[in-house]
């Protein structure tokens, strides 16, 4: 809906705030320069590596996404080959630009003030229940098939949860 504002967090996003304070690896793709003008991006060594072509694969939810491929023209020779890469050929990345825009924006909204906050409630707000339902209830997975019976048991989760709050409550 409209006025609505996701904090998601990606996949690998803890993952990328722990390398985030340790030393970042020179050579992976995402430290490498990217020069949006000639649409290249620049090895360690600042050789140019050139747009060689794109390709679409679908995700299985269906998606289809676009990557580029990047290719070094000439690796022969380089000191950091070894380090760089273990192609036979010279180096080769893909990159899904649309993925990482929709990356970096949910990166610059999940660091906001904002975002450091709804991620914090999160863990007051919904963790503690799902760990209750999980542990104390036994609640694992479901019982039923098909999306109206599985509403119903969650419904009926739900209310046992609710249930056993006010009961403490009384």
């Amino acid at each position: 809906g409209e006025g609505v504002e996701a904090f998601v967090k990606y996949n690998y996003f803890h993952k990328e705030q722990k390398q985030a304070k340790k030393e970042p690896d020179p050579f992976h793709p995402d430290q490498l320069h990217y020069n949006l003008e000639q649409d290249c991006y620049y090895c360690p060594m600042g050789q140019q590596m050139h747009n060689i072509g794109q390709y679409q694969k679908k995700t299985t939810n269906g998606y289809l996404q676009t990557y580029t491929r990047y290719q070094a023209t000439n690796c022969n020779g380089c000191p950091l080959k070894s380090l760089c890469h273990k192609s036979k050929q010279h180096r080769i990345i893909e990159r899904n630009h649309n993925l990482i825009r929709l990356k970096a924006k949910a990166k610059e909204k999940l660091l906001s003030k904002e975002g450091v906050a709804h991620r914090k409630q999160r863990c007051w707000d919904i963790e503690a229940i799902f760990g209750d339902i999980k542990h104390n209830m036994n609640f694992k997975r479901f019982a039923l098939r098909g999306i109206e019976k599985v509403n119903v048991e969650i419904g009926l989760v739900a209310m046992a949860h609710n249930l056993k709050k006010l009961a403490l409550v009384i």
